[in-house]
């Protein structure tokens, strides 16, 4: 992923300078929403696609010519994964759980790889790339006999406790990187429907609430109190729960994602379109 995402940002910056100068700036304004399913990767899933959840999102775009547009939003979603739901071994006995909400506002730029014009015949659809940056909020919680508990404040892995005094609470607000494809068609003079594809590159590793390595329990429980015991480790064998002191939770070394995908409606703005000789 850490390729795809280096290979998006050098074509899209080489594609802005590699256009003919002698060609007009067209701009125009559409405002849209998105309507889509959002699922995450990590330490709880590695299958794309698994446990799917609704996402949903609104946004502004400013189409700078036929081929480059900016465009910002919001958008809403919520990401969840089961160890139960897995044939892995390992995490079945692992037997964790999440959800979170996500509320992600970010500032991108889309590339259209061939010219694109709302209600024009000649120019009626076009594939594109996107890239850009953001931030986002999560709050992981875990199931508790059919209770979702908030995880975050009970340090289940020792965070800023005895057993691991260094290491601080993630924070819930993160960076993220958006980028992905697309396909867009216009339907009307002022309509254009389409469909995208965004993975979004965090830097954290905690949107599941889990990344490093098991605590005692018993000492967790006496600072922090016995729903965080009880959340930071779910082995459904209770010998485990001394035995996996010390043992990796998850993968410290890995990431989350988070992933955006559906349909997108744009409404072009009325109003008189400028144009701008020796842009592009």
């Amino acid at each position: 992923m850490k390729k795809i995402v280096l290979i998006l940002f050098i074509f899209l910056t080489a594609s802005l300078f590699a256009q003919n100068t002698n060609k007009k700036a067209y701009f125009s304004h559409d405002i849209g929403v998105f309507l889509g399913g959002a699922y995450y990767i990590g330490d709880l899933n590695s299958t794309h696609f698994f446990m799917t959840q609704p996402g949903v999102g609104v946004f502004y775009r400013f189409n700078y010519n036929y081929r480059l547009s900016f465009r910002g939003g919001f958008n809403f979603g919520s990401v969840q994964a089961d160890d139960s739901q897995t044939n892995n071994p390992d995490q079945l006995e692992r037997n964790l759980n999440f959800k979170s909400k996500i509320q992600e506002f970010y500032a991108q730029a889309e590339f259209n790889f061939w010219e694109y014009r709302v209600g024009h015949s000649d120019f009626i659809f076009a594939p594109y790339i996107f890239a850009g940056v953001g931030v986002f909020h999560f709050d992981p919680m875990g199931n508790y006999q059919n209770q979702w508990v908030e995880l975050r404040d009970l340090a289940t892995e020792g965070q800023g406790t005895s057993q691991n005094p260094t290491q601080k609470k993630y924070s819930l607000y993160q960076p993220v990187i958006p980028f992905g494809l697309g396909f867009k068609l216009s339907v009307s003079k002022m309509i254009t429907i389409g469909f995208e594809w965004g993975p979004r590159k965090t830097f954290t590793d905690y949107l599941d609430d889990v990344s490093g390595k098991y605590v005692d329990p018993f000492k967790l429980a006496a600072e922090k109190g016995a729903m965080a015991a009880i959340m930071s480790n779910r082995a459904k064998n209770p010998s485990d729960f001394l035995n996996d002191v010390g043992k990796l939770r998850g993968n410290p070394n890995t990431k989350d994602w988070y992933f955006f995908y559906g349909f997108v409606i744009s409404f072009k703005l009325k109003g008189k379109p400028k144009e701008c000789k020796g842009a592009f």
